[in-house]
């Protein structure tokens, strides 16, 4: 890994999640730099700092470490003021919860100097939103990286309504002193660049699966031997630009951009205007067409295989009272589904039966987190079943629309979980809820049992996470008809 020297001597890290225990890594790693991380009232948080750092430190080992180097620059603590107080840059990493993060960054605010760099690691909201109840939100700006945040060096940087070019300039050279490829995405927008494409490569191969034209597999082979490599060393505008001979992107838009419109994708193509081929006026060249390095800088040699990072998106906008603890931790994000065209009653909506199946499938999700995916259940002998279910039907769902589904864990013993699920929009109103008693099953004696050793553990750590979250809207809700 290349390294450069950053301007920002110490860093304090917010949120000590996947993400952020990432950011741990990175900085003390790839630049030498101290950094303190704040969780809130967690006691295996520092644990959990150290195991992060137990997987990182070797492939970073791996691809070169910075001069002065040292894990133990990275520190715990649970205050967050005292983490952030002399920081010159602070790294947001709080759940992907609208007014979770505006409550934290108004307290990193309240407790920095007014030039203390602020960058909040989400991945869907807007930096204009994040940074509105800030005093000095000219140094509050997005800072998306990817996962794994040690390794991949993409940053998109975001500037909201209020923040400072300065700011955005300081940034810059921030994180590419930490050997990071800054990407100015000078329009806020949901979603940003990078998480914008892959979600629409994500739908496209959803359709692909559900039609049965590929498994999962074979969609994913077809990434990883062909477009990917290809990818590693150049972009999807400047492959089609190459591809395209003397005239590069016009002869391409020329010749095969009329199949844009044939129904092949589920995407619309937007409409191949002049404006779009050539916008300055003369041959369309993508920006910086000269021949790219195949290790972009900062980029590893070797990136060890990880879990991809789902799109995160808004799962509550209430605010809490000001100045009130809010919990750092979120439900868990279980599915996301497009409502098909079948399963409608006559006004055109989910029917009953419809929204159960996501519900379904998302217990399916959640046994895979807790360590029961289908080898495991066979190779325990070991499954669960759901005991009881009640589900309210809120708002109306439209074929085509894109929902997810979320889980807390309200209460478990030896072998009961009490799990809370939402089925929930783009733009976080929840359209379904149900509430369920779930119970663990000896398959091959056929009767209850309580949960494997592994597995009881993984329910002890969901259940720890999710006693700092408050009772969902609903939850333990009778039926019946109310009485006045």
């Amino acid at each position: 890994m290349e390294h450069a020297t950053s301007p920002i001597g110490r860093v304090a890290i917010v949120g000590a999640g996947v993400i952020g225990n990432g950011w741990a890594a990175r900085c003390p790693g790839a630049a030498g730099l101290d950094v303190t991380v704040y969780r809130p009232r967690s006691a295996a948080g520092e644990q959990r700092l150290q195991a992060a750092l137990d997987t990182a430190w070797p492939s970073l080992e791996r691809v070169g470490l910075a001069p002065g180097a040292d894990r133990a620059r990275a520190r715990f603590t649970t205050d967050l003021e005292a983490a952030v107080a002399d920081a010159g840059l602070v790294q947001e990493n709080a759940p992907e919860r609208e007014d979770v993060k505006r409550d934290v960054l108004a307290r990193i605010d309240a407790a920095t100097a007014p030039d203390t760099l602020i960058g909040s690691s989400t991945s869907g909201l807007l930096p204009s939103t994040l940074q509105a109840d800030c005093a000095h939100p000219e140094r509050v700006f997005v800072a998306h990286p990817f996962n794994p945040v040690y390794l991949l060096p993409l940053v998109e940087l975001v500037g909201g309504r209020h923040t400072s070019a300065e700011a955005i300039e300081r940034a810059r050279a921030f994180y590419a002193g930490i050997g990071m490829r800054p990407l100015h995405v000078r329009r806020e927008i949901e979603g940003h660049v990078a998480d914008r494409l892959m979600e629409a490569l994500w739908r496209e191969a959803l359709h692909l699966v559900n039609d049965g034209v590929a498994t999962t597999e074979e969609i994913d082979a077809a990434i990883v031997y062909g477009a990917g490599l290809r990818w590693s060393l150049m972009g999807t505008f400047l492959t089609f630009h190459l591809a395209g001979g003397e005239s590069g992107m016009r002869h391409m838009l020329e010749q095969f951009g009329p199949a844009l419109k044939l129904p092949w994708t589920k995407l619309e193509a937007p409409e191949l205007s002049e404006e779009l081929i050539d916008p300055r006026g003369g041959r369309h060249r993508p920006p910086g067409r000269r021949a790219q390095r195949a290790r972009p800088r900062g980029a590893p040699r070797r990136v060890p295989a990880a879990p991809a990072r789902g799109r995160a998106r808004v799962l509550a906008r209430g605010r809490g009272p000001r100045g009130a603890h809010l919990s750092m931790a979120a439900p868990l994000e279980l599915l996301t589904v497009e409502v098909p065209a079948t399963g409608l009653d006559y006004n055109g909506h989910m029917n009953d039966a419809a929204y159960a199946i996501p519900f379904s499938d998302s217990i399916e999700r959640l046994m895979g987190h807790l360590g029961l995916d289908a080898a495991a259940r066979e190779r325990e002998a070991y499954t669960i079943y759901t005991l009881e279910s009640h589900i309210r039907y809120l708002r109306e769902a439209h074929a085509g629309e894109r929902l997810a589904v979320d889980a807390q864990l309200l209460d478990a013993d030896a072998k009961r979980l009490h799990v809370f699920l939402r089925l929930v929009d783009d733009a976080g109103e929840v359209r379904a809820t149900a509430e369920q008693m779930l119970i663990g099953i000896d398959s091959a004696a056929g009767r209850a049992a309580p949960f494997p050793e592994a597995v009881a553990a993984a329910v002890e750590r969901l259940a720890a996470e999710h006693a700092e979250l408050p009772a969902p809207d609903g939850a333990g809700r009778p039926i019946g008809i109310r009485r006045r």
